[in-house]
């Protein structure tokens, strides 16, 4: 069974830093490409970024310069380095496959971005 927790998320002023992580279990990060997607209040879901399993990464132009993709295999985790966070960030953050499984959707982490 997969499991995908995301963590990290919180509340940040504008201009500052956070790291999401998305720890998995049963399923291998590193064979499959991976994607942190966000959904804020009242719109839809939106890919932010993605990384193949060869390394490639793919970013939104709303992220690009600013956020980071990045896996680590040993522990089966992905990252999402965010910085320069500006208020229109703010949206639940979740992790996925690229393109998403509908069934490996998690519970998110809330990312707010206000002074």
């Amino acid at each position: 069974q997969v499991q995908l927790v995301e963590s990290g998320g919180g509340l940040v002023q504008p201009g500052g830093s956070l790291r999401l992580s998305c720890a998995a279990s049963g399923i291998i990060f590193s064979i499959f490409p991976m994607g942190w997607y966000r959904q804020a209040p009242g719109k839809q879901r939106e890919l932010v970024a993605s990384l193949t399993s060869g390394g490639s990464t793919y970013y939104a132009d709303s992220v690009k310069g600013r956020f980071t993709i990045s896996r680590d295999s040993a522990k089966n985790t992905v990252y999402l380095q965010m910085n320069s966070l500006k208020p229109e960030d703010t949206a639940v953050y979740y992790c996925n496959t690229h393109p998403p499984d509908r069934k490996y959707w998690g519970q998110g982490t809330q990312v707010t971005v206000s002074s």
